[in-house]
């Protein structure tokens, strides 16, 4: 690879990356996008796994979810900090590297013979993984010709959407037929064949290398703030939120060096992550619009199968199969999207998908214990319709006035604010569902009586005799019936939030096309 270095800021001129093309671009492209699949994939591929891998290192439930934790807290860390490996080290050795580094990693994931070994191995899974995304948009985007981009940022769009679906399923097959260090081995060979075929086919790729100082107040600042909040977001449940002195502490740590990082980040000349991004107006609106529609996204995907396991007591197979028909419409579309969607105004399309979802949340909020699974999968395949046509248009947008050298950055520091959203929705999803059930289930035993003859007939029945078993019967239709009371109107405000996300989309002005020079579009996983 040819580089020049040089000690420039931010502002740096573009590298002259439009007219290079790889030897095989398909071929490249099969790299590009296994090696997103495998490293969005990983996000969700052990969840289910977790009772299993807790029973066979000998750690308990609460333990396990650090398996989980430590990934999102190293990737949400390493996100923003794309920007600075990129003019560091260059495009290309920052992709093969840090695939390279993810194989190592899922290696030892799967070799950990205790579950302290497992955590840190997966910390540094999840921070090798937050450069790649962006960086795998920069390098895929800058090797097609512009009136080819849109289909590449769809072939991305994809990847995230059908990747976090197939992890559980994936996950969950492989452990229960062969066993769970399988589910980080797989990952061995695909990074090992992404890395080789992508360093051979973009050898010879010209980037303009820096050599930026190393801003350490606002490494520290984001590593502590962010740290803080991920660790705050993953434990706010179970820790009884702030009834919980650790998530006080937290809090204010969290809060005070985000403070001093967004502070800092703004005045430093050279900072390590450039927040001036946001003054671009299709970033800056493009980015709201995405965080927000993504969280409520992940908000679907998280309640969904928990209602179906809680409620309707689905098993996590099954409900990762009526879950599943999210990513039919997607798959079948992208091709057509991609090459058809920036023929129209994006904002129509964006503002379409908001209104498919709003729809299909709307139509969840009426849901009730009877729904069989026919009905549950259908629902999904149709909000598969509004991913389609979401993420593309979106993507485009938020790219759209960045400079070419400030692309990898946006990238990842776009997808490190959605990650943060998504966290913030995976927290408030849950702790909304139960605070509403806790709510109705009050109000639904409000008006029950231990002497009311109705009551004690519906008891006696229920128990077949024995009141104190039927109280219990009772109480846990009762409890399901809040929860579900809950669960739809979580859905309702779900539905309205998508509707106001299309306000945002509208503030974003024309032309959507990535200016010359290389382009990438500001994902995540």
């Amino acid at each position: 690879m040819s580089a020049t270095t040089a000690n420039a800021g931010p502002a740096a001129a573009p590298a002259p990356q439009a007219g290079f093309r790889p030897p095989n671009i398909a071929l490249t492209t099969l790299g590009l996008a296994l090696a997103s699949f495998m490293q969005v994939l990983d996000i969700t591929i052990a969840n289910v796994s977790l009772p299993t891998i807790a029973g066979n290192l000998g750690g308990s439930s609460s333990q396990a979810t650090w398996v989980i934790t430590s990934f999102a807290v190293s990737n949400a860390i390493a996100l923003p900090l794309t920007g600075f490996f990129t003019r560091k080290f260059g495009e290309r050795k920052l992709f093969m590297w840090a695939t390279m580094l993810f194989v190592i990693a899922s290696l030892l994931c799967g070799l950990a013979n205790s579950m302290g070994l497992l955590v840190a191995a997966r910390a540094l899974q999840g921070f090798v993984a937050g450069p790649m995304y962006p960086v795998t948009q920069a390098l895929l985007i800058s090797i097609y010709p512009p009136h080819k981009r849109g289909q590449a940022i769809a072939l991305l769009a994809m990847v995230t959407v059908v990747a976090p679906i197939a992890g559980p399923i994936l996950g969950g097959w492989i452990t229960d037929n062969y066993s769970w260090e399988w589910i980080f081995f797989i990952n061995v060979p695909i990074g090992i064949f992404a890395s080789l075929v992508v360093g051979n086919q973009l050898r010879g790729r010209p980037e303009k290398l820096e050599n930026p100082k190393m801003d350490y107040m606002g490494l520290v600042t984001l590593v502590v703030g962010v740290g803080a909040l991920q660790v705050l977001l993953d434990l706010g449940n179970d820790e009884d939120w702030f009834n919980s002195s650790k998530i006080v502490i937290l809090a204010i740590v969290a809060a005070i060096a985000l403070a001093v990082f967004v502070i800092w980040e703004l005045t430093e000349r050279d900072p390590i992550v450039n927040l001036r991004l946001f003054r671009h107006r299709n970033f800056a609106s493009g980015t709201a619009a995405m965080v927000l529609a993504y969280s409520a996204f992940f908000a679907v995907g998280l309640l969904v199968p928990l209602w179906l396991q809680r409620n309707l007591g689905y098993t996590p197979i099954w409900a990762g199969l009526a879950t599943a028909p999210i990513g039919i419409l997607p798959v079948l579309l992208t091709p057509f999207v991609g090459l058809y969607a920036t023929r129209f105004d994006l904002r129509i399309v964006a503002s379409l998908a908001f209104v498919a979802m709003a729809f299909t949340s709307f139509v969840r909020s009426g849901f009730n214990l009877d729904v069989d699974f026919q009905h549950v999968a259908m629902v999904q395949l149709w909000q598969g319709l509004g991913v389609a046509l979401f993420f593309m248009p979106v993507l485009t947008i938020l790219l759209s006035d960045l400079e070419p050298h400030e692309i990898a950055a946006g990238s990842g520091l776009a997808t490190f604010v959605r990650t943060l959203g998504g966290s913030f929705a995976a927290s408030l999803t849950t702790w909304g569902w139960n605070q509403r059930s806790t709510i109705h289930h009050a109000e639904l035993t409000e008006h029950i009586g231990a002497y009311d003859p109705a009551i004690r007939q519906t008891v006696d029945m229920l128990g077949r005799g024995d009141l104190q078993r039927g109280a219990v019967s009772l109480n846990q239709m009762i409890s399901q019936q809040a929860a579900q009371i809950g669960f739809n109107e979580i859905f309702h405000l779900l539905g309205i939030l998508f509707l106001v996300v299309i306000v945002f989309v509208w503030f974003a002005k024309p032309p959507f096309t990535a200016k010359a020079g290389g382009g990438a579009a500001a994902g995540g996983h």
